[in-house]
């Protein structure tokens, strides 16, 4: 921190912000040595440890699932068998993102081993660990927000599709989403006291809940920075948000616009692959265009891509923007049923990650434009 704090003294830096999950807490850090607009230093880890995040939530009156630290086999057990815990649950890293290491619906052992995987795991408040948290049954959403000098801005509510099974990969982000009004202020209440237990004072946050079918909300996560999978441009082409130049305003101190200019919908859908193995053939993608805006693609023909087990596992998505929620959600799903993948399935032992020829794993940067 001290030699970053150096270099931005020196260079006459007048911001520093963030969107990459695992630098908010160093970035808070920073922007209170310079006396910069950033978040509270001594409660930004909350936003990273889950351990802690758990804690100071539940210390807030915020509903959470029961979440437990597990140290190793014995413990696991023993969570297991809390009544408040127990199957269904999930099995998380501590300190993860993008899915990664993130189990649900399984067997215990496996769970915890995908869950121990994770590096960020060992730097946890708790020690060396995993998460444990019980299933919340309901529809999960994400609700984005944007705070300056302690006041915040609920900007829209997200839908999120998941991969089914034990590895919930993320399959796409549609917003905004409209709820009964009630609904919708229980959620901005719950989430709003969330970003101030985990110290949000200036700058963006990611709020995952689930929606019980009595309108209950429970928060699952949340994150001091922007929403990834591409919620920012979602954001940009549903609302007219620019929300890169508002979180820069935020962090320069000046006012952000954050008031709709527009009332549209965006959705993104990512393409995933069941199997592991080469890819031979990619063909009938969506091209950009009229309301499809946005159409990256990382896997090649000849590339070895893998099933989807976390979020760095996708081949590629598009956005699908339009004036009706229901006609942009039906054209992105045609859209999605038209691309053929091929994929020659992998017999022999996998070459080591990154190796020639592999899509690499996106880094935390790309995930979160």
């Amino acid at each position: 921190m001290e030699q970053n704090a150096a270099y931005a003294r020196r260079h006459g830096v007048r911001a520093v912000l963030t969107v990459n999950e695992y630098l908010t807490e160093p970035t808070s850090l920073v922007c209170a040595e310079l006396g910069l607009p950033g978040n509270d230093p001594h409660l930004a880890h909350a936003a990273r440890d889950k351990v802690a995040m758990a804690r100071v939530l539940a210390g807030a009156g915020v509903r959470i699932p029961c979440t437990r630290l597990a140290r190793g086999d014995g413990e696991l057990h023993d969570v297991l068998r809390d009544r408040r815990v127990r199957f269904p649950c999930v099995i998380k890293p501590a300190g993860g993102a993008g899915s990664a290491g993130v189990t649900a619906l399984a067997e215990a052992a496996p769970a915890a081993d995908a869950a121990r995987s994770i590096h960020e795991t060992e730097g946890s408040e708790g020690g060396p660990g995993v998460i444990v948290q019980a299933y919340a049954a309901g529809t999960e959403y994400s609700v984005e927000s944007v705070t300056q000098n302690g006041t915040t801005t609920h900007l829209a509510l997200t839908r999120k599709a998941t991969t089914s099974g034990p590895c919930r990969v993320e399959t796409g982000h549609s917003l905004p989403v409209c709820l009964p009004p009630a609904t919708e202020a229980a959620i901005h209440r719950e989430v709003s006291t969330a970003i101030r237990a985990v110290g949000v004072r200036n700058g963006a946050s990611h709020t995952e809940v689930v929606i019980d079918p009595a309108g209950r909300c429970t928060v699952i996560e949340i994150a001091a920075r922007l929403g990834a999978g591409h919620i920012g441009i979602l954001l940009q082409h549903a609302l007219g948000i620019d929300i890169f130049t508002a979180l820069l305003d935020v962090a320069l101190g000046r006012p952000a616009a954050l008031t709709p200019t527009a009332r549209s919908h965006a959705t993104v859908r990512f393409i995933t692959n069941p199997h592991t193995g080469r890819l031979t053939s990619l063909s009938r993608l969506p091209e950009q265009g009229p309301g499809v805006p946005f159409v990256p693609w990382r896997a090649a023909v000849g590339d070895l891509v893998h099933a989807a087990t976390a979020n760095t596992d996708r081949l590629g998505c598009f956005v699908v923007t339009g004036s009706d929620a229901d006609e942009v959600e039906e054209r992105a799903d045609a859209l999605a049923r038209q691309i053929q993948i091929q994929i020659q399935v992998q017999v022999e032992p996998l070459p080591a990650a990154g190796g020639p020829g592999q899509v690499r794993p996106a880094s935390t940067a790309a995930i979160a434009r």
